[in-house]
């Protein structure tokens, strides 16, 4: 039998405000996925090297302190540099249309922000990852 899809849910820089990011962990978790939840205050490569160490099928970044134009590109240029670029990563936030498709162009392949119904981001996750699973 195949495991579960296992996802890593993390927050990073100096955003203190995590409660989307559990929300979007419990959905996850509630829809039959491994959730590995990093708490708050962690760098691009702590983020990316627990994916790694985790096997994880899929990172879901949440900011909400401004920081998205930096922080996104930062975690994409650690998969890229350990060579983890299969790893689905998403995120969301309170993140302007214009940025959120900037990011998308970074290579980000999915962003959801503020209302965006759980069900959407469970399906997508569950989506995209599994492809990612087929593909490794």
């Amino acid at each position: 039998m195949q495991r579960p899809l296992r996802i890593v849910v993390a927050k990073a820089g100096l955003d203190g405000h995590d409660r989307g990011a559990k929300v979007i962990a419990r959905a996850l978790r509630d829809a039959g996925m491994e959730v590995i939840y990093t708490g708050l205050f962690q760098t691009p490569e702590q983020i990316v090297q627990t994916a790694i160490q985790e096997d994880a099928d899929g990172i879901g970044l949440s900011i909400l302190s401004g920081a998205h134009m930096t922080l996104f590109p930062l975690v994409l240029e650690q998969l890229k540099a350990q060579g983890a670029e299969d790893i689905v990563f998403f995120g969301g936030g309170t993140i302007p249309a214009e940025d959120a498709a900037a990011l998308k162009k970074l290579g980000v392949q999915a962003v959801f922000t503020p209302g965006a119904p759980l069900h959407e981001i469970v399906d997508f996750v569950k989506r995209e990852c599994s492809k990612h699973r087929q593909l490794a």
